[in-house]
């Protein structure tokens, strides 16, 4: 089932989209602030974003640009009562894949999210590489320097997110949400026990810790080999 995220603050509109698309058999979550819809984009846990240019906090246009600065690949929709060209043609440069003037025609819009889902689907990547890494994510399989490392199931989403978005810093809340969902005990050091564990099979120095902010995949010389993630029988890393 796609996943798709409604950023729009108008109730009557969010009620009106949710329930035309939810017939259309989408899951659908809606907010009605821009950092909010910021926040949950950056997550990449939706297929399809409908974004409203004018929302509180953080306006469409700041969003739109934050996650094309973020190398977001979530198709979006600029939903809008700006119907002047300048708007449009702002939006479109921005990065929106589709815009729609309101008022519009419930019928027109799962039209336009089924074309921008089907682009999305044919261009879908099934193999991430960096470096000497890369995850098939038909077979869950992960290769490290031409050998195949077995991962559980949340080493493999941890992995997944990492290898999506390699070199960019990804926040302890970021891989929280993806990996182990909202409803996870924010207080949990899971994702720390996590990292460590995905260190022990790729290698320490694969992932940063970037102080204060998170962690970071980087590629590492060639020189350096599974060897510095050789475990003991206990799971501390050899030395």
């Amino acid at each position: 089932m796609n996943r798709i995220l409604i950023a729009e603050d108008i109730p009557q509109i969010v009620r009106f989209l949710t329930k035309g698309l939810q017939a259309q058999g989408y899951s659908v979550s809606a907010v009605d602030d821009g950092n909010l819809a910021l926040d949950l984009a950056l997550t990449g846990q939706f297929d399809l974003m409908l974004l409203d240019l004018g929302l509180p906090g953080c306006d469409g246009f700041s969003v739109l640009t934050e996650l094309r600065r973020r190398r977001m690949p979530i198709p979006i929709i600029v939903l809008t009562a700006r119907g002047a060209p300048d708007d449009v043609v702002a939006g479109l440069d921005g990065g929106a894949d589709d815009y729609m003037s309101k008022p519009f025609r419930l019928p027109e819009l799962p039209a336009r999210v089924r074309l921008r889902l089907r682009e999305e689907h044919a261009r879908e990547v099934f193999v991430f590489r960096y470096g000497d890494l890369s995850l098939d994510i038909r077979t869950r399989q992960l290769n490290v320097a031409g050998s195949t490392v077995e991962l559980s199931a949340r080493e493999f989403s941890l992995a997944e997110m990492f290898l999506s978005h390699p070199g960019h810093v990804l926040s302890r809340e970021q891989l929280l949400s993806h990996v182990w969902g909202y409803d996870y005990d924010p207080g949990s050091n899971v994702v720390e026990v996590y990292i460590r564990y995905l260190r022990n099979k790729i290698g320490h120095a694969r992932i940063r810790t970037v102080r204060g902010a998170g962690y970071r995949l980087v590629e590492v010389p060639v020189a350096v080999t599974l060897a510095a993630a050789v475990v003991d029988p206990m799971g501390h890393q050899a030395h």
